[in-house]
């Protein structure tokens, strides 16, 4: 079933039901969405001669166009590839040079940026707003198109550990399995209930509006396009019942502003992208009550491994409450989750390996990538890369990441595309990429750093090629990289260091 039905059949079953919210008002209700979403389908189809299966990009910053376009692109068949807006033009030039998208839909402060940086692939161009969007909501209306439960839906890139963003192909199965999950397990979600976007609907964000077009939500894009905590409180007076995604930073934002917030409005805070720390869990239930859950799962999982749920959090009286808390909860249901050895032995309670998944929401494999296909789903099982362990009811345990991944402010960061980039430098020798501990962002990127520049200088390396949330915030010059006997570089043994900075300057 293609996921653009939902939207057509609640425009013909519900159509004065609430379907988008900008700010504190509604903008559009069921049935004026799948007439948009119809008629830009159209002109995709007509207008564009796209044909099921083809790629088209969304790079945009939140705004409402970013829901209709979304579905009128699952409406025609083909296939949506949201991007990362805060990444750096030649980043998003290589997804959309990797997917082949032919069309890119563009927010109007990003145009600019994707008209420079566009590879030949790219036919069209059209900015939410202008004269060229608005054009396609003149085309006459199309029916949904016919897809598989199996027929790719989602483009998700995920930055890999060799720099290189991976696509990490989600079907519609996939998306329905995890709509599904979150309905049952996480925030059952009622006739106009809202959820308010202020993390990218190009990642956590924006998988949310599949459970919420599902079952007639209304997906309300805040102003500013962003995250500003005294917006948040605002919006929540104009939205009673709101849900909303956010990362553990967002959740500490909400904890320590100032001013009134209308708690009872508040249905479900939902954390995820990285974890949250036990004591500001505890400051965030004392300031808002019991209305929390976390979920972890990654790109090629989209929100379902496992659930700490709003009961886990809130249930104090429980003796393991404190320990639990510090916990990545329990498999979903459509899920299963074990531990591995290094040689490949399912490891009991208690015992620490990698953690690996299957079921229904595990993606169908990365675009065009068969050798890192074949090694992440090797088995049957997703290999998420993240070690852990099992308590004895089967709430796991995150005791690291993938072995190098730094999580600032719920965005990852892979070590290895930074170093790439500092070592462009001509006068860096070499260079090792960590993350420091942060209260605030989670963590922090710091640089290691042999050679002779200034920081000053590095600093506009990494702005001319990355996004500027993956720049060090502290470049450390030091005369050589701890190394083994084979020449690799020790991080553990340069986190220690850091470490020891740290508490040296504090």
């Amino acid at each position: 079933m293609n996921l653009a039905q939902h939207i057509h059949d609640a425009g013909r079953n519900y159509p004065s039901r609430p379907a988008v919210g900008f700010g504190n008002y509604l903008l559009h209700d069921y049935a004026t969405l799948a007439q948009r979403v119809a008629r830009i389908a159209s002109a995709l189809r007509k207008d564009f001669r796209l044909i099921p299966g083809d790629r088209v990009a969304i790079v945009a910053s939140n705004v409402p166009e970013y829901i209709e376009t979304l579905y009128a692109i699952w409406h025609a068949g083909c296939v949506a590839v949201p991007a990362n807006a805060k990444l750096h033009g030649a980043e998003l030039a290589y997804i959309l040079e990797h997917s082949g998208a032919r069309i890119c839909f563009a927010s109007s402060d990003l145009a600019s940026v994707i008209d420079t940086h566009a590879p030949r692939n790219i036919e069209r161009i059209v900015v939410f707003n202008a004269r060229s969007y608005d054009a396609l909501l003149a085309a006459d209306v199309m029916p949904v198109a016919p897809r598989e439960p199996d027929d790719l839906a989602w483009l998700f890139y995920t930055s890999g550990t060799t720099g290189r963003p991976k696509g990490a192909m989600l079907t519609h199965r996939n998306l329905r399995a995890m709509s599904k999950a979150y309905m049952s397990e996480v925030d059952r979600i009622g006739y106009g209930d809202p959820v308010l976007h202020a993390a990218p609907m190009s990642h956590g964000s924006g998988l949310y509006i599949v459970p919420y077009v599902e079952h007639c939500g209304v997906n309300v894009v805040p102003e500013s396009g962003g995250f500003y905590a005294d917006e948040i409180f605002k919006l929540l007076e104009a939205w009673p019942r709101s849900s909303m995604f956010a990362a553990p930073t967002m959740v500490n934002r909400l904890v320590d502003q100032s001013g009134h917030c209308p708690v009872d409005n508040i249905r479900t805070i939902i954390w995820g992208g990285a974890p949250m720390y036990v004591e500001d869990t505890i400051r965030a239930l004392e300031r808002f009550g019991p209305r929390f859950a976390q979920i972890y799962g990654q790109g090629e999982s989209p929100m379902t491994i496992t659930l700490l749920s709003r009961n886990d959090i809130a249930y104090t009286r429980d003796a393991r409450w404190r320990e639990r808390l510090g916990s990545a909860g329990r498999a979903f249901k459509n899920m299963e989750v074990i531990v591995i050895a290094e040689d490949g032995t399912v490891l009991p309670p208690g015992e620490v390996g990698e953690v690996l998944c299957r079921g229904e929401p595990v993606m169908a494999g990365y675009w065009q990538d068969e050798e890192a296909s074949q090694a992440a789903l090797a088995g049957g099982y997703l290999h998420t890369g993240d070690i852990g362990s099992f308590d004895e009811e089967g709430y796991l345990f995150l005791k690291d990441r993938s072995k190098d991944l730094i999580i600032s402010g719920g965005s990852n960061i892979y070590p290895r595309e930074v170093e790439e980039v500092l070592l462009r430098h001509p006068g860096i020798h070499e260079v090792s990429v960590i993350g420091r501990p942060d209260r605030e962002w989670g963590e922090i990127v710091v640089a290691y750093v042999v050679g002779n520049a200034s920081a000053a200088d590095l600093d506009t390396l990494c702005l001319n090629w990355i996004a500027r949330y993956k720049r060090p915030r502290d470049y450390v010059f030091i005369p050589a990289l701890p190394k083994n006997n084979y020449g690799k570089v020790l991080k553990r043994e340069l986190r220690l260091l850091d470490a020891e900075r740290v508490v040296g300057a504090g």
